[in-house]
C-alpha cells in the first residue's frame, strides 16, 4: 500500500515513542502510545509537586495550563471560553447529559450504534425520569438512515439527540457531516427544542474535527486514544447557545460557580462550569503536549494513513479462512473487527500477547443491537495508528494465520 508519511516520517513518529520499541501496539482505539514529550512534560510536572507543592506547581504553571484550553480549541475550531477539561469522554459525556433540562415523557433519538455507557446512561435516565428512547433506523449499508433521522425529528422532536461518531465496537463513521445538515435544518423551524450530543470519542486524533461544521450542542472527547494523551484525561466542548441559555451539569461545584448567598449560587459565563474544582495539571500539560503534537503532523495526513492501514488489514484479515470481517458502513475507520470461527477470544489475545502484539476482545454486552444484527457474541478489534509499519501489521497478520490454524488442528 502507499502510505501518506515517508519512511523517514515514519522512523521520527516511532524514535518519538518509546513504546515502539517495545511492543507491536494495535490497540490505539483503546489506548495510544503517548509520544515521549507528554511523558516528559507529565513526569516533570509531577516532580514539580512533589519539590514545591501541588498548588504552588499549577500557579507557577498557569499559563502553560492555559494553553491546554488553547490547543483543544485550535483543534475543534471554537473558542477556548467553549472548552471544558474532565476525565474521560464519559465523564464529559455524563456531565452534557446531566444538563440536559428533561421531563416526563421527553425523547432521547440515538443511533443504533452507540456507546455502551452512553446507552446505559439514557437507560438510567428512563428509569429516574421517565424519558423515552427512540433509536434511528440504520441504512442498507450501515450508519443513520438520514431519511429516518429527518422524519425522527421534525415528528418526535425530541429533547435530545445523541450520536456516537464512531462506535466503540466497529470501524463504522457516522455521516456526521450530513448529519449536521438534517440537524440545522430542523432546528431553523423548531428553535428550542432539541440539544445535540456528539461523542467524539474514538474520531479525536483520528481524523479533523470542526464543531462549527458538525453543529452540535456538546463534543465530548477523550485524550488517551488516538489523540497520544494521558489515561484519565478529556475534554467537552460546550457551544456558545448552550452556555448562554444556562445549561449546567447536574453536580456543578465551586469550580463552576460562585456561592454568594445563603440559598444562592452563580455559575460561570464559560465552559469552565462543567469542570470540578480538582483535578490532575500534570494530565491536563500532558493533554496539551498531545494535541500539540497531533496539530504538528496534521489530522488530515493521519486520517488517510489510518484509513489506509485499517483497509489493508481488513482486506488481507477477509482472506484468512475462519476469519470474518465485520465492520461495515458507508465509510470505516481505524477501528478493524474481526471473529473467529470455531476459537475464543481470550486464545486470540492470549497467544498475540505472547508475541507482544496489542489488540483487544469486545463482546455482545459492549453493543447489543449492532453485534445481534452481526449474529456475533465477540470480535476482536484491532486499531493501527500513523506510527505503526506495513511489517507490524504483516506480522499481526502472520500471528493470525498461525493461531487459526493452529486451532483448526
Amino acid at each position: 500500500m502507499n502510505r501518506i508519511f515517508s519512511d523517514k516520517e515514519i522512523i521520527a513518529f516511532r524514535k518519538d515513542t518509546d513504546g515502539c520499541s517495545q511492543v507491536i501496539h494495535l490497540n490505539n482505539a483503546g489506548a495510544g502510545l503517548m509520544p515521549n514529550t507528554v511523558t516528559r512534560t507529565i513526569v516533570e510536572h509531577i516532580k514539580l509537586e512533589s519539590q514545591i507543592g501541588g498548588y504552588e506547581a499549577s500557579a507557577l504553571r498557569a499559563n502553560a495550563i492555559q494553553q491546554f484550553y488553547e490547543q483543544a480549541a485550535i483543534l475543534i475550531n471554537c473558542k477556548p471560553s467553549n472548552i471544558a477539561f474532565t476525565a474521560s469522554a464519559t465523564d464529559s459525556y455524563t456531565r452534557a447529559l446531566s444538563s440536559i433540562p428533561f421531563a416526563q415523557g421527553d425523547i432521547i433519538l440515538t443511533d443504533n450504534d452507540d456507546f455502551i455507557s452512553n446507552q446505559i446512561q439514557f437507560l438510567s435516565c428512563k428509569k429516574r425520569f421517565g424519558i423515552e428512547i427512540v433509536r434511528i433506523k440504520n441504512a442498507p449499508g450501515g450508519g443513520v438512515d438520514l431519511d429516518d433521522l429527518e422524519e425522527k425529528l421534525i415528528k418526535l422532536q425530541p429533547r435530545l439527540l445523541a450520536i456516537t461518531h464512531i462506535p466503540t465496537n466497529s470501524g463504522l463513521v457516522q455521516p456526521v457531516k450530513r448529519i449536521a445538515d438534517v440537524y440545522k435544518s430542523y432546528i431553523r423551524q423548531h428553535a428550542g427544542k432539541t440539544w445535540y450530543i456528539l461523542d467524539a470519542c474514538q474520531s479525536i486524533g483520528q481524523m479533523k474535527i470542526d464543531v462549527q461544521e458538525l453543529q452540535c450542542d456538546f463534543l465530548s472527547v477523550t485524550g488517551r486514544k488516538f489523540l497520544r494523551g494521558p489515561r484519565g484525561t478529556g475534554f467537552l466542548y460546550i457551544s456558545d447557545k448552550a452556555l448562554e441559555q444556562g445549561l449546567e451539569p447536574l453536580f456543578i461545584d465551586m469550580r463552576g460557580a460562585e456561592w454568594i448567598e445563603k440559598d444562592e449560587y452563580q455559575q460561570r459565563s464559560d465552559a469552565m462550569r462543567y469542570e470540578d474544582w480538582e483535578f490532575a495539571y500534570a494530565l491536563v500539560l500532558g493533554t496539551a503536549k498531545a494535541i500539540e503534537y497531533c496539530l504538528q503532523i496534521g489530522e488530515d495526513k493521519i486520517w488517510q494513513e489510518v484509513k489506509g492501514l485499517s483497509a489493508y488489514m481488513r482486506n488481507q484479515l477477509s482472506g484468512i479462512d475462519k476469519i470474518r470481517v465485520l465492520d461495515s458502513g458507508p465509510e470505516v475507520g481505524g477501528l478493524v473487527t474481526f471473529t473467529v470461527a470455531g476459537s475464543q477470544p481470550k486464545i486470540i489475545t492470549g497467544a498475540l500477547s505472547q508475541r507482544k502484539i496489542n489488540v483487544v476482545p469486545s463482546y455482545r454486552n459492549f453493543a447489543v443491537i449492532d453485534f445481534d444484527e452481526k449474529q456475533a457474541q465477540w470480535a476482536i478489534r484491532a486499531s493501527p495508528h500513523y506510527y505503526n509499519t506495513i511489517s507490524e501489521i504483516d506480522l499481526f497478520l502472520d500471528a493470525m494465520r498461525e493461531i487459526v490454524n493452529s486451532s483448526l488442528r
